[in-house]
């Protein structure tokens, strides 16, 4: 399903007076079908202390596996290098290891690290391992933790939770929120967005991927903020994509409450909310100039 861009001065609106259309940016948008699987909302047993360690839904649904195929599938070539900020499943390492791809995840703290690796262990070959690894480092922090590939970068994939906007962090007790409550006070979106411009080889791309949310009544919408910060770096803002969480049958969205359940129609005499169902997420799509930079806060340093 893909939208494609749309280019001239047609539309009526382009015309009003006041608006000049050639100076206006209109981006291609795509559609992708990402659903999540089954698989992604999984449990792994921890050998340490033989208690069961699961991914709440939120960190679940962070990156998809369906999601990170397709943007490593069409943002690298094959043997590229692949990096990760804001890790919370091993999705993106599986999918790069899968697709014949290097790939490298920011995992800052060790009980998150060791339900990723139980979870990669599990599912892929030696050889497949041998593609992909962990570094203990904060996504702001990813240009010094990846100082060895320097250069060599093509896509970073980032969704950034809730708090790196100044939103409180979500209590929980998977490793994907007990990561979120150590690394809260200490990072900033600004500060990872300088990070990936280190870490991107000339031409790179930047994926950024972003949820909207109802906060205190109201809709909240990072994106727009994200766009602005990464622009001012000097990032292109290059494509929108919207990605489908949820499968489709025939010309008919399939809503689930998680991976694994179908949404159940509720009664309409209750005055409770309905449960939040996250059908969609933003994907930013940046791109790194292939010319240097001169001057600014993203020219390379």
């Amino acid at each position: 399903m893909n939208t494609p861009p749309s280019f001239g001065s047609s539309n009526p609106n382009n015309r009003r007076a006041g608006v000049n259309a050639k100076n206006r940016q209109l981006l291609p948008l795509t559609v992708w079908l990402c659903p999540d699987t089954a698989h992604e909302a999984g449990t792994i047993t921890a050998s340490q202390d033989h208690q069961q360690t699961e991914l709440c839904l939120r960190h679940t649904r962070a990156v998809g596996t369906e999601l990170a195929r397709q943007l490593i599938s069409t943002c690298t070539p094959q043997g590229g290098v692949v990096a990760e900020a804001f890790t919370s499943s091993d999705a993106t390492l599986r999918a790069a290891a899968e697709l014949d791809r290097r790939a490298i995840a920011c995992v800052p703290h060790l009980p998150l690290a060791r339900h990723i690796g139980g979870r990669l262990r599990a599912d892929c070959s030696p050889q497949q391992l041998s593609r992909i690894a962990m570094r203990p480092c904060r996504p702001d922090q990813m240009h010094r933790g990846l100082a060895d590939f320097a250069g060599e970068v093509a896509l970073v994939i980032a969704a950034p939770p809730p708090y790196s906007l100044g939103s409180p962090t979500s209590a929980g007790r998977c490793p994907g929120c007990l990561s979120d409550a150590l690394t809260s006070s200490e990072l900033r979106i600004d500060g990872f967005l300088l990070a990936a411009w280190r870490t991107l080889r000339r031409g790179g791309h930047l994926a950024l991927i972003t949820t909207s949310r109802h906060e205190k009544g109201r809709l909240v919408d990072p994106a727009p903020q994200i766009i602005r910060q990464a622009r001012t770096l000097g990032f292109r803002y290059s494509q929108h994509v919207i990605a489908l969480r949820v499968p489709v049958q025939g010309d008919e969205l399939l809503v689930q409450a998680s991976p694994t359940q179908v949404a159940q129609l509720r009664d309409i005499r209750s005055r409770a909310l309905p449960p939040a169902v996250s059908v969609h997420a933003d994907v930013c799509l940046f791109t790194k100039p292939p010319a240097a930079r001169t001057g600014g806060q993203g020219a390379d340093r």
